[in-house]
């Protein structure tokens, strides 16, 4: 299947369905024509330019000043992406570095960076080889762009760097060598080109959403699950309580727990408790207020997959090359901050029912199993999940408050937007593994309400469930079953 990169609308949905299929990426004749006609332009104002041009014919930040022969053009733009190959701690997961390709082809299609063809075109090759650049987490400040992780990204191309080949890792020379390609020529303002832009922060952002949205979609059905095997009530859900009020995603998750136990034995029993404790009670208004966020965040990012973000800027059609600064990573720093305290809560939450469940309440035994005291049971699930929501917590400090000056004060304020996106990349791998603790509580739980039977669409989900983990009825090791929880939230089709 091909992905043919364009001037239209790219969608995350896009992203997930080309990352998810196995798309391989080719360049329209309209993007194409964009490339050369901007390099075209380039070259011709390089050779008629009588004043400075950013980055093209000087140095770099605070080197601004220093004129650039042009015989050292080429190596200029080499010694940019060497120097600036600064990137430490753990390595990038292989899914986002493909976004990042992904996403840098397609800020370079659109004609405003001077890039030459052959290069965009290597890296489409890379990313329809399943070429991974080796690229780390930490290093970036998120202004001017991804500069350390995207030195990462691009140094194979000239043969220089690492990357993952078929589980294996090799140099870039060597992985040049064993395609048959040579390595790229880079013309001047190419490295610039490559290293400035937001395809690191975006690549993290885009990442965490399409995960959070599938989490936020479990949270409500685990919530469900959970809500049944405490014998909670239904009045909460009643859409006319939210209908008052009219947050979105408020109503939303109110009408879909009562879509999720129609026709439940369970719900419609005559219940002693005249109210549910907040972690039952609210979960529209937490759950709605999570899923208002997703959306948020989600049209910012938008906006940002679709824009050019490296510097200076190319504009052919008003014969314009304008150092300016929409590498600043600020426009996503801020939405990613909040939806990492957004999936926190979605864990929070999550992790307050699995702590009620164990509580013997309501019926349940304590630590839901046989021989309370001989066995523990469940009591420590709920410890692991009170520790990786606590860490998560801690995780919360928004990146974006800070700035540290750096290029010796001319990059003055930055927006540290990629530990913004490494922080909730982070987060929303925890609340994924809160979720899957509530489900192995909830599940057990239920067992304990049988005979009575929930609602068809929890019924198939239990169902399901025990294929893969067994009910507890005396102590036993308990984390192959959390980690075989986890990879059925990932497997599982809701």
């Amino acid at each position: 299947m091909i992905h043919q990169i364009s001037a239209g609308h790219l969608t995350q949905d896009m992203i997930d369905d080309i990352i998810t299929h196995g798309y391989k990426l080719q360049l329209g004749d309209d993007s194409r024509q964009r490339i050369v006609r901007c390099r075209e332009y380039l070259d011709r104002k390089i050779a008629e330019a009588d004043k400075p041009i950013y980055g093209v014919t000087t140095g770099f930040g605070s080197l601004c000043d220093i004129n650039i022969d042009a015989d050292q053009m080429a190596e200029l733009q080499i010694n940019l992406m060497m120097s600036h190959a600064c990137g430490i701690g753990e390595r990038m997961p292989n899914e986002i570095v493909k976004i990042m390709l992904l996403l840098k082809v397609q800020s370079l299609s659109y004609g405003y960076s001077g890039i030459k063809l052959d290069t965009v075109e290597r890296l489409i090759d890379f990313f329809n080889n399943d070429i991974y650049p080796i690229v780390y987490q930490q290093g970036s400040v998120g202004a001017s762009g991804d500069l350390v992780p995207l030195a990462h990204l691009c140094l194979p191309l000239v043969g220089l760097g690492e990357v993952e080949w078929k589980g294996e890792r090799m140099t870039g020379a060597e992985i040049l060598h064993r395609m048959g390609w040579e390595p790229i020529r880079l013309g001047s303002k190419e490295g610039l080109a490559l290293l400035n832009g937001t395809q690191n922060m975006s690549a993290l952002a885009v990442w965490s959403l399409i995960k959070a949205k599938r989490l936020v979609a479990w949270a409500d059905t685990i919530a469900a699950m959970s809500l049944e095997a405490f014998d909670g009530r239904m009045e909460p859900f009643n859409v006319a309580v939210h209908l008052v009020r009219s947050h979105k995603g408020q109503i939303a998750t109110a009408v879909n727990m009562n879509k999720l136990l129609k026709g439940s034995q369970m719900i419609a029993q005559p219940k002693v408790n005249v109210q549910d404790p907040y972690s039952f009670r609210c979960i529209p208004q937490v759950h709605g207020a999570v899923k208002d966020t997703l959306s948020y965040v989600k049209s910012v990012v938008d906006i940002e997959i679709n824009a050019a973000t490296d510097n200076p800027t190319v504009c052919p059609d008003d014969d314009l090359i304008i150092s300016a600064g929409n590498f600043h990573g600020e426009p996503i720093a801020l939405p990613m901050d909040f939806l990492c305290i957004a999936m926190s809560e979605l864990g929070n939450i999550s992790e307050r029912r699995t702590y009620k469940l164990v509580s013997g309440k309501r019926g349940l035994p304590s630590f839901l199993v046989a021989e309370p005291g001989l066995n523990s049971g469940f009591m420590i699930a709920q410890y692991t999940a009170a520790s990786i929501v606590s860490q998560s917590k801690t995780l919360c400090m928004p990146s974006s408050a800070d700035s540290i000056p750096t290029s010796q004060g001319q990059e003055d304020h930055v927006s540290m937007g990629a530990n913004s996106g490494t922080k909730l990349l982070r987060v929303t791998d925890n609340t994924e593994r809160v979720l899957a603790i509530e489900l192995f509580t909830a599940a057990q739980a239920l067992d304990f309400r049988r005979p009575l039977r929930s609602s068809p669409v929890i019924e198939r989900l239990h169902e399901a469930y025990r294929q893969v983990v067994p009910f507890i009825d005396h102590d036993v090791v308990m984390y192959p079953h959390i980690a075989q929880t986890v990879k059925f939230l990932r497997e599982y089709t809701l």
